[in-house]
């Protein structure tokens, strides 16, 4: 008994008398990291590893628009729409960083208000295109027959039309003005998302899980609305956010042919149509307006290519 005690006590103090470092069990917490303030609300690392650059550039570059949307309606430093004719053609200076235009107008404030009428267009329009395209293209896909054929042949009859063509007839119909380009890029937008929710619905409609719904009694619009439609919302995504580029492009070509934006409304195809005439005197006039069409263009195109690439399990 007294060697094992003395052996014992030999384990439990190392020789310089001192108790032996125990082992602290390891934390297996991912990110977290002694001795380093942590918060409840911090992203995880592993959330934004499989993000691609074009994905994060698309959210930053579309995040940043939608700010010089949203200051220009509170913040813009000058009036839009004021004109000072004493103050026309002014270069870049500190009164006004992007220079006026013919009639005096400060460029910075026009292209601030101009964003917020391009991401109002798009956003209106998109979300028309998605809202009738999803409905008409679901109930093809689900049902078929005569009443999806006729809905096909109905949208391929508005697809062989080119879009800023069918826009055009749309607007000469009911009249120029921002919100009737909304109606018309919408609907131009309709037939894409209706071709793409039908392929969706027909690729899982025949799937285990639909069978297994239907058999324990849910109903058509059940089905189609809980089970089918969410799994087809990957490239709904990623055609929303190529849409609104489009229609971004398709508002500034019908404000720039006279049919979108009516002055004095700010819109960056309409300063572009009016700098036309000035490009010798004032080149400002014509580049910092495309600069927001291209910027705001390309972040959306970012968004939706990075969107694809995330989405798509075979991508990564």
């Amino acid at each position: 008994m007294k060697a094992q005690s003395s052996k014992l006590k030999a384990q439990t103090f190392d020789r310089r008398g001192s108790p032996p470092k125990v082992k602290r069990p390891r934390l297996i917490a991912e990110g977290f990291q002694p001795g380093r303030k942590h918060s409840a609300f911090r992203i995880p690392h592993s959330a934004l590893q499989g993000a691609s650059p074009l994905l994060v550039w698309g959210v930053v570059i579309v995040l940043a628009m939608s700010a010089v949307a949203l200051l220009g309606y509170c913040a813009a430093p000058h009036d839009p729409t004021a004109m000072d004719i004493a103050s026309r053609l002014r270069p870049p200076d500190a009164a006004h960083p992007l220079g006026t235009d013919q009639y005096g107008r400060d460029i910075l404030s026009r292209v601030m208000g101009g964003a917020g009428i391009a991401l109002s267009v798009g956003a209106v329009a998109v979300g028309i295109g998605l809202g009738g395209g999803v409905v008409i293209g679901a109930v093809a896909g689900f049902y078929g027959g005569l009443l999806g054929e006729v809905l096909m042949r109905l949208m391929d009859a508005l697809f062989a039309f080119p879009a800023i063509l069918l826009a055009i007839a749309v607007v000469g119909a009911l009249g120029p003005g921002h919100v009737n380009a909304m109606l018309a890029i919408g609907v131009v937008n309709v037939p894409i998302f209706a071709r793409l929710t039908r392929a969706s619905v027909l690729a899982v409609r025949e799937e285990g899980y639909v069978e297994a719904a239907r058999s324990v009694g849910g109903t058509d619009w059940h089905i189609l609305w809980r089970h089918i439609l969410p799994n087809g919302l990957a490239p709904l995504l990623v055609q929303a956010s190529v849409s609104f580029a489009t229609a971004i492009l398709s508002e500034a070509s019908l404000s720039y042919l006279g049919l979108g934006t009516q002055p004095p409304l700010p819109s960056w195809g309409r300063m572009l149509e009016e700098a036309r005439l000035f490009m010798d005197r004032g080149p400002w006039l014509a580049i910092f307006p495309g600069l927001a069409i291209g910027l705001t263009v390309l972040g959306f195109n970012f968004l939706g290519d990075g969107l694809r690439d995330h989405l798509d399990p075979h991508r990564r």
